[in-house]
């Protein structure tokens, strides 16, 4: 049996304590590797994400856990809904995309993912969003496989770059 005949997507409850549990954990490993910077979550983050993620309902998280594991948390995506003027209706950014390395190649971020498109559907959005490290040719393969494609408006503008500005 696969784990895909074992696999549990559900939509996180912030307010479910091993629910935050499997997200910390999760976007601690994410954080720690190199493609989410290699640095763990501060004291503060681990601390203070539960209630933050309550207060605020434009986010939302799609968790994977292994079944046939006890319900090994394995697979994590976060959502923040934005809203695109264009259409005037909602978007959804996808922040985070993260799978147990124990679990990889095993098709779980596809899953979650349409667990996103659809709840993305039900708020009514008009497109999901996501950024990519040009490096990360393994999720970029995934994204393109399922849909995603670089943003661009006219051809001749060439596609969007994703920039930062740390403001503290």
């Amino acid at each position: 049996m696969g784990v895909a005949a074992t696999l549990r997507i559900c939509r996180a409850d912030y307010g479910d304590a091993a629910h935050m549990r499997a997200l910390i954990g999760l976007l601690d490993g994410y954080a720690r590797d190199p493609a989410g910077g290699g640095e763990p979550l501060s004291n503060f983050a681990k601390a203070n994400l539960p209630a933050a993620l309550r207060a605020r309902p434009m986010l939302f998280s799609v968790l994977a856990f292994d079944d046939s594991q006890n319900g090994l948390p394995v697979g994590l995506v976060n959502c923040v809904e934005g809203f695109s003027t264009f259409a005037c209706q909602p978007l959804v950014n996808v922040h985070d995309v993260v799978v147990a390395s124990s679990h990889r190649g095993q098709g779980i971020g596809a899953v979650m993912l349409e667990k996103v498109e659809h709840i993305a559907r039900s708020r009514g959005a008009c497109k999901l969003t996501l950024e990519v490290l040009s490096g990360n040719e393994t999720a970029a393969k995934l994204y393109r496989r399922i849909g995603f494609e670089n943003y661009q408006l006219d051809p001749g503008m060439g596609h969007a770059l994703f920039m930062q500005k740390w403001l503290g």
